[in-house]
C-alpha cells in the first residue's frame, strides 16, 4: 500500500491513472506522526504545504468568544485536510488532531507542477475540495434542521460511509475516537445532551457508541432518524453506498 492509496478511495479514485497516482505519491515530501489533541495549523497562518491524513483522525474547527469550539469538519484517513489552503494561502480556521495521526505533507510548489503538467490529476484534486464543500453544506442542513437525535444519527451514518469507503468499517462497526464533547462540538450540542441522546439511540436499538467504537444496529432506522442520503458523498458502488 502506498502513502496515497486512500486518497479518493471509493469516491472517484478509479478516474486517476497509474501514472498520476505515481506523480501524487512522488509529491509527498515528508511523513510525520502527530500526537493527539495537537494544533497542526493555526488560523491565519501562511501555509506552504497541504496535508494528507494517512491514519488517525483530525478536525477543522473555530473558537467562539466564550471559549467553546465548533467543529466544522471531521477528517478521516484519505482526506486532504487542508487542500483548500493551496489557492487560499492561509486558513480561516484551525486544524488539529483528535487522535494520534500520521500525515503526509505535499509542498505547494509540487502542487503547482501537478496543476501545470497533469490536468486530470489537478481536476481530481479539485474534485476533492468540492467533496469538502458538499460535506459542509450537509453539516449546515444537519445543524439547522435536525433535532439532537437526528444530528447524531446523521453524523454516525456519514462517518460510517466515509470509513467504509476506505475499508475501515465492517458490518456496521467502525472506530470513532471522539469524546462526547467532541461529538457535541460537531453536532452543536452540549455533552449532557449528547450523553442522553446516545443512551436513547442504544436503548432504541439503533446504534451503540462506547469506548471509541460505533456499532450501527439498525441502519434503516438510523438513516430515517438522521434524514441521511449519501448522495452528497459521491460514493462509488459498494455496500456502504446504499441509503
Amino acid at each position: 500500500m502506498t502513502l496515497t492509496t486512500d486518497f479518493l478511495r471509493g469516491r472517484g479514485r478509479s478516474a486517476i491513472s497509474t501514472e498520476e497516482k505515481a506523480v501524487l505519491e512522488a509529491a509527498v515530501e515528508d511523513v510525520k506522526t502527530v500526537p493527539a489533541r495537537k494544533i497542526v495549523i493555526r488560523r491565519g497562518d501562511r501555509v506552504h504545504y497541504s496535508t494528507l491524513l494517512l491514519s488517525g483522525t483530525m478536525c477543522r474547527y473555530m473558537d467562539a468568544r466564550d471559549g467553546y469550539r465548533q467543529l466544522v469538519a471531521y477528517q478521516v484517513p484519505g482526506d486532504f485536510v487542508d487542500l483548500h489552503g493551496y489557492p487560499l494561502q492561509r486558513l480561516d480556521h484551525d486544524v488539529a488532531t483528535l487522535s494520534e495521526s500520521r500525515i503526509a505533507c505535499v509542498p505547494h510548489e509540487r502542487l503547482d507542477a501537478i496543476v501545470r503538467d497533469y490536468p486530470n490529476l489537478a481536476r481530481m484534486l479539485w474534485f476533492s475540495t468540492l467533496l469538502d464543500a458538499a460535506l459542509h453544506r450537509e453539516w449546515i442542513f444537519r445543524l439547522g434542521r435536525l433535532d439532537a437525535g437526528g444530528r447524531i444519527a446523521h453524523f454516525l451514518c456519514e462517518t460510517h460511509d466515509r470509513m467504509a469507503a476506505t475499508g475501515r468499517a465492517h458490518d456496521g462497526v467502525f472506530a470513532l475516537p471522539l469524546t462526547q464533547q467532541d461529538i457535541g462540538e460537531a453536532c452543536g450540542l452540549t455533552s449532557v445532551h449528547v450523553n442522553r441522546t446516545l443512551r436513547k439511540l442504544r436503548e432504541d436499538g439503533l446504534a451503540d457508541v462506547a469506548r471509541g467504537k460505533v456499532q450501527i444496529i439498525d441502519r434503516t432506522a438510523l438513516v430515517r432518524l438522521g434524514e441521511f442520503d449519501p448522495d452528497y458523498l459521491y460514493l462509488e458502488e459498494g455496500p456502504w453506498a446504499a441509503g
